[in-house]
């Protein structure tokens, strides 16, 4: 995998956005100064995130937080996926993100089996480099499914992943450009289930063009998330799956280990014990339905849980 070059002020890599545009790790990002709240200290973080809603709301829920605890953040949105922002993590471009366990570990080793949210993070604890930490995990999950309409759920009798076997060759499968090599995707579901689908047609990762393209009937199965508040909206079926290709997914600050302190794991444990699904559940339906800004919807969630 190809390393990002150091330095965010020095380095530009374009990438396709999930809701249109282009986005850089040296683009626009919003910088909240500590001094607003009262304490500086010198304490500074970049808190990087995906190109999908729930993560860069995430992102901004982190920097409020860190904010009211007197750091100087940096927060740069959409910056793509995880093979773009783990380099700069690791290279140090930026300092955390918000990460989902089951898919990191996935990422790491790719023969992980998946496990609970204590065993994924004994996983990650040792997959890890030395550089990398995760912090206590959240109990919200935002876990990878897979969605088709009722009318094609009804056309092929479809319940579970594994009665996509008999018809995969005859329908299309929609979800991000790396799912064609990832193992949650297209190389899970051959060695998983010995799923082969007809086509392989790269969208984002359960977004706009993703939605837009089941619901249209341009693709006949597509990767959704489990958080997302389209699924019930729109009916859209969720085939099961017993074989667990689709991880446990609970949500964990991936952090630089340079920058983990006793201050910063206690800032993170006292979010992540409030953090649930079903508010991943209400914020995106803020952010996705209802179109309000992701970094308002953080604020506003903070201050409902008294964390700011």
């Amino acid at each position: 995998m190809r390393k990002l070059s150091a330095g965010l002020a020095g380095l530009v890599l374009t990438l396709t956005a999930c809701g249109g545009g282009t986005t850089t790790l040296a683009g626009p990002s919003a910088t909240t100064s500590a001094s607003a709240s009262g304490s500086s200290g010198g304490e500074t973080i970049v808190i990087g995130t995906a190109n999908f809603t729930e993560n860069i709301t995430l992102g901004y829920v982190y920097a409020g937080l860190l904010k009211s605890k007197g750091y100087t953040v940096t927060v740069k949105p959409n910056l793509g996926s995880r093979e773009i922002i783990f380099p700069a993590l690791k290279s140090g471009e930026v300092d955390i993100l918000p990460e989902y366990q089951g898919a990191l570990m996935a990422y790491l080793d790719p023969n992980a089996k998946s496990s609970d949210g204590d065993g994924e993070a004994k996983a990650l604890a040792a997959a890890l480099p030395a550089e990398l930490k995760v912090l206590p995990y959240a109990p919200a999950q935002d876990q990878t499914v897979w969605l088709v309409t009722k009318e094609t759920a009804a056309k092929y009798n479809l319940k579970s992943m594994e009665d996509l076997v008999k018809v995969s060759k005859q329908l299309v499968y929609g979800a991000p450009p790396e799912n064609k090599t990832r193992y949650i995707g297209v190389v899970g579901m051959k060695k998983v289930y010995g799923i082969e689908f007809k086509e392989f047609k790269p969208l984002d990762v359960g977004g706009p063009l993703g939605k837009a393209a089941l619901k249209n009937g341009d693709v006949d199965v597509a990767d959704g998330f489990s958080s997302d508040p389209a699924i019930a909206d729109n009916g859209w079926i969720v085939l099961e799956d017993p074989k667990h290709l689709a991880p446990t997914e609970n949500i964990v600050p991936l952090v630089r280990a340079d920058k983990v302190t006793d201050k910063l794991t206690a800032a993170f444990t006292e979010l992540n014990a409030k953090l649930t699904t079903e508010d991943l559940v209400k914020m995106n339906r803020r952010t996705d339905v209802d179109k309000e800004d992701p970094e308002d919807v953080a604020d506003e969630w903070l201050k409902s849980m008294g964390l700011v």
